[in-house]
């Protein structure tokens, strides 16, 4: 079976003036004219990762999205706040080609040590190799171009439904950036964006769940391009949700990721 994710575009090419332009792979499924949160992410933590150098692994990034971030183009930019021998933090933006601040966010790395093996919890991998092929969970876009979920290869574990309720997802996606290979929390930053987008607990049609925001709390590079989420996500009366999910890859997990929600009812 052809891989959708390995023959694909990837997420975004960069221009001669370090603008990102998002390609199909990138864009999202509510607006033909916007990028997917999640690739941008991956901008976010490259960016970051450039700023603090690879001494230090990436262990926390936070990106608020403060308006929708264009297909057409953004540049990205991270600026050190900390540095030391053991943390480092940087803040980071990303703008418009007008100037308007799309996202802002943190990131926090902590510096690599070699202590060999040390206690931690045992915990059972889930089993890719038994996952199911399926389609991306949250279904068809507002529009008719391609979009975020064209471009992946997605599995589930056996028995699966796409029922609404907690999820657990395979994905491999697109790599993220044209012409240069991608780091391994990069890889990890798409699936971190889809927590909403598995989990949700009614359809798109019948109340929207657009997340502000995400955290990732990484604990270990992935190792392999297979990854995967557990995900449930929580909504209230209030109109406020948070999607919980924790990420693995083959060897077992390797990260968290928070969401706010914002919850609306499709216009009458």
């Amino acid at each position: 079976m052809t891989s959708r994710a390995l023959t694909a575009p990837p997420f975004f090419s960069q221009n001669s003036e370090g603008i990102f332009v998002g390609n199909d792979p990138a864009r999202g499924p509510w607006s033909a004219h916007h990028c997917h949160a999640g690739p941008v992410t991956g901008l976010a933590a490259r960016a970051a990762e450039l700023e603090i150098g690879a001494e230090k692994m990436l262990c926390r990034l936070t990106l608020d999205v403060l308006r929708p971030v264009p297909l057409a183009g953004v540049r990205v930019e991270a600026r050190t706040t900390r540095h030391t021998r053991t943390l480092a933090t940087t803040q980071i933006t990303i703008h418009d080609f007008e100037g308007g601040l799309c996202a802002q966010g943190t990131s926090m790395h902590l510096v690599r040590k070699d202590l060999g093996e040390v206690p931690t919890a045992p915990v059972t991998p889930l089993n890719r190799a038994e996952a199911e092929p399926g389609p991306f969970s949250i279904g068809a876009g507002l529009h008719d171009k391609p979009y975020f979920g064209q471009f992946l290869d997605v599995a589930y574990p056996p028995g699966f439904g796409l029922n609404p309720g907690p999820k657990t997802i395979w994905m491999r996606t697109p790599k993220l950036l044209e012409g240069e290979e991608q780091s391994p929390i990069q890889s990890l930053c798409a699936l971190a964006d889809c927590g909403n987008g598995i989990s949700w607990n009614a359809r798109p049609k019948e109340m929207g769940f657009m997340n502000t925001d995400l955290t990732i709390h990484i604990h270990r590079e992935p190792t392999s391009d297979w990854l995967a989420s557990d995900s449930i996500s929580h909504w209230h009366g209030t109109g406020i949700g948070m999607s919980q999910s924790v990420l693995q890859d083959e060897e077992g997990p390797i990260a968290t990721a928070l969401q706010t929600l914002v919850l609306h009812p499709p216009k009458s």
